[in-house]
């Protein structure tokens, strides 16, 4: 045996598919692995040094010239594991999933096998991950990236995630809702409503038969012998014992059986208030939403709706109904979001209004103004916001290094969003020119035109 020391760094941010990275086993030089291996029992951990960093460094990069620097010691541990006993000491590293770069295709000793290998075309660049010490990356951390790896959807790029987490409804968005009947059984006993239509037959005596009986809107009902009844609110098994009751006064043991021909009115009104069928087809309802943030609807009137996912619509709007009448669900639909706009004014080809689409940055919007002037200041560019409380805040970006090619990750390359103002103001020599043309030429050759002027004392030579 001999004596078996052990330096592993690990990095503890980020742990990477061993199926996208290549590795190179060299015992004399450095050991690699992609795996994050933790301490065993025995181990000491400490912060790493800027010795041990370097000794790092020493190791892993000739063996490994595609992977970066180790430049933050306090992102790793050090780990030694010591057996007694013996003299040789063998510092064997471990490099971390944080400082390992995807496979480069096949050269240089890449696997050939795994996803990128056999379809992604490598180039040197510049992403986000290549610096951990929170400074912008620059055109010094390049390294290969699979630049072209065609999967999801093709030329449009990868699968990315939504724009935003979850939707909330905004003044002008455009909503359907679809009414379908549940055609659930009702766990309450049927009760007339105003409209209905009735009737009651007697198998005892065929006069007391009476048909097409509609409860009108006091909720009242005619009937034969007997007069006005009201049948509003009552069950059918109700109103029928009520019906024997009153009929037995004229006739023993009357037998009064009641149907009813036509029910659940409020129902059958809210499906032809919302029926389309003869139009678009189905049964829905077009809402905007108001600028008072509310929707209108058959028979539930105004609801709020600003601020909510279309979830919570669905549970309030479907709340309303059922607080009203029985057998229906609604389902709202986003059709059309609110028009987004943003303003580029400044320094621009095309200073306007330009609606959001999608996702936009700073630079995305001067691409939309057709670029800058020469004379736009670039270095202050200005955005401006209202929070949601209204208040005006802004803040100045420098864009030039991404603009004049210098910085391949510009962090000052801010997301827009709607509303937002896009200033470009001039460059101070461009002010300046400005001035003098205004102060001098437009207006002191103005009051002396066609004069050579003596500044000293203004003196007509």
């Amino acid at each position: 045996m001999k004596l078996f020391g052990t330096v592993t760094i690990l990095a503890g941010l980020m742990t990477l598919s061993a199926a996208a990275f290549c590795f190179t086993n060299d015992e004399n030089a450095v050991q690699s692995n992609h795996e994050v291996m933790t301490p065993t029992e025995g181990v000491v951990s400490a912060p790493v040094s800027q010795s041990d960093r370097a000794a790092a460094n020493d190791a892993i990069l000739p063996a490994f010239p595609q992977f970066v620097a180790i430049e933050d010691p306090s992102e790793f541990q050090l780990d030694r594991a010591f057996d007694d006993g013996h003299a040789t000491v063998v510092d064997r590293f471990v490099v971390p999933a944080a400082y390992q770069v995807p496979c480069d295709g096949g050269g240089n000793g890449g696997c050939g096998n795994c996803q990128i290998c056999q379809g992604a075309k490598m180039l040197e660049g510049v992403d986000g991950n290549c610096c951990r010490n929170g400074r912008e990356p620059a055109w010094r951390d390049q390294r290969p990236i699979p630049w072209e790896s065609f999967a999801y959807g093709e030329y449009i790029g990868p699968y990315r995630t939504p724009h935003v987490g979850e939707y909330r409804i905004r003044i002008n968005d455009q909503l359907e809702f679809v009414y379908m009947l549940t055609r659930a059984k009702s766990v309450e006993p049927y009760r007339m409503f105003v409209g209905d239509v009735i009737q009651i037959s007697s198998a005892i005596d065929a006069s007391l038969n009476q048909t097409n009986i509609t409860i009108l809107s006091d909720g009242t009902i005619s009937l034969n012998l007997i007069g006005q009844v009201n049948a509003f609110g009552k069950t059918v098994e109700d109103l029928q014992n009520e019906l024997n009751e009153k009929y037995s006064a004229y006739v023993k043991n009357p037998a009064i059986v009641l149907s009813v021909l036509r029910g659940d009115t409020p129902l059958e009104d809210l499906r032809d208030a919302v029926d389309a069928r003869a139009g678009q087809g189905g049964q829905n309802q077009q809402a905007l939403v108001s600028p008072d943030g509310t929707i209108q609807l058959p028979l539930i009137g105004s609801i709020p709706a600003i601020g909510l996912t279309l979830d919570e619509i669905r549970r309030e709007v479907n709340a309303r109904y059922h607080a009203k009448v029985q057998g229906i669900q609604v389902t709202p639909i986003l059709t059309q979001r609110a028009p987004r706009f943003v303003y580029v004014v400044g320094e621009v080809q095309i200073p306007g209004r330009y609606e959001l689409t999608g996702p936009t940055t700073v630079m995305q919007s001067l691409a939309l103004a057709q670029g800058t002037f020469p004379g736009g200041n670039v270095r202050q560019a200005i955005v401006f916001r209202r929070d949601q409380n209204w208040q005006l805040v802004a803040t100045r970006l420098d864009l030039s290094g991404a603009l004049f090619g210098r910085s391949p990750h510009p962090s000052d390359d801010l997301w827009l969003r709607d509303s937002d103002i896009v200033l470009i103001p001039k460059k101070p020599i461009l002010r300046f020119a400005e001035a003098v043309d205004l102060y001098f030429t437009r207006s002191l050759y103005g009051i002396f035109p066609r004069q050579t002027v003596n500044f000293d004392g203004f003196t007509v030579l």
